[in-house]
């Protein structure tokens, strides 16, 4: 079986084991020393994973979540490793909103070359690999269809908005400074909120432009979706226009980023009026 096979395959075991618990009363909510939630649920599904890529590739590290915390000096050996976040958006889990989602990464050299992220709730999966050229797809109701990231000219050509995702939870002032800048520069902006790494799958599906992330995130959190916005066609940015890379220092707090259905648009020009 192909490994992106396999790895779908884990991220549907783990979240089978989020539901069970998603169904009962008692999610066994713990604060963690960071001050985000745990439950039962993202430890169910932690050990699910570390057990299904364990078995698939013995011998890759496997970077998580809720692992044990690994210093620099023995994580910048790493060429190669999975990047785990068992449930991105515990807070809309414990919620129950269902905009919840399993991401697995494959990181090569810094870069996400692999991604699956998968949604329990709707039982919709959203993968991409770049290395195979198999591109970005997603899968519902048992049927795979490919998805690119849109063109933005032709968009503005026919008179439609531009469509900036933001999140559920975390937005702000330079969030506000951001949309002041993009109000400056579009005639028409509409905004969509969004749980977890979902943001990024709806710039990979081609329903949304831009999704500014300009508040703390981890790299968990990002490198599965980042990899299937990529395989897409689409680009994870830094506030620099530098493409977001993985393990290249001690914490693991991603920088601030964009995320570009059209690389090519010239982003660099209008977003640098952010500051």
């Amino acid at each position: 079986m192909e490994s992106i096979e396999r790895i779908i395959e884990i991220t549907r075991e783990a979240g089978a084991a989020i539901l069970a618990i998603y169904e009962t009363d008692d999610f066994g909510v713990e604060t963690k020393s960071d001050d985000s939630p745990l439950t039962r649920a993202d430890l169910a599904a932690h050990q699910i994973i570390l057990r299904g890529l364990t078995a698939l590739d013995p011998g890759t590290p496997i970077l998580s979540e809720e692992s044990e915390p690994l210093s620099f000096d023995e994580r910048k050996q790493w060429s190669r490793y999975y990047l785990v976040d068992p449930l991105d958006g515990t807070k809309e889990f414990i919620s129950r909103n269902g905009e919840f989602t399993v991401n697995i990464a494959l990181i090569e050299h810094g870069i996400p070359v692999l991604g699956v992220v998968y949604v329990p709730v709707t039982d919709v999966v959203y993968a991409g690999e770049q290395l195979k050229g198999t591109g970005a797809f997603v899968e519902r109701d048992g049927q795979r269809t490919p998805i690119r990231a849109r063109k933005l000219p032709e968009r503005l050509q026919d008179g439609k908005p531009l469509i900036v995702v933001a999140s559920r939870r975390h937005g702000g002032e330079a969030l506000a400074r951001c949309l002041a800048v993009l109000n400056e520069r579009f005639p028409e902006i509409e905004t969509t909120n969004m749980g977890s790494s979902l943001k990024l799958c709806l710039i990979a599906e081609g329903k949304a432009d831009l999704y500014p992330r300009l508040a703390p995130t981890s790299e968990w959190d990002t490198g599965a979706a980042q990899a299937v916005v990529e395989a897409a066609g689409g680009q994870v940015v830094d506030v620099a226009i530098l493409p977001l890379r993985y393990n290249t220092k001690e914490n693991i707090l991603n920088p601030f980023f964009y995320v570009l259905g059209d690389p090519e648009f010239g982003w660099e020009e209008i977003l640098g009026g952010v500051g």
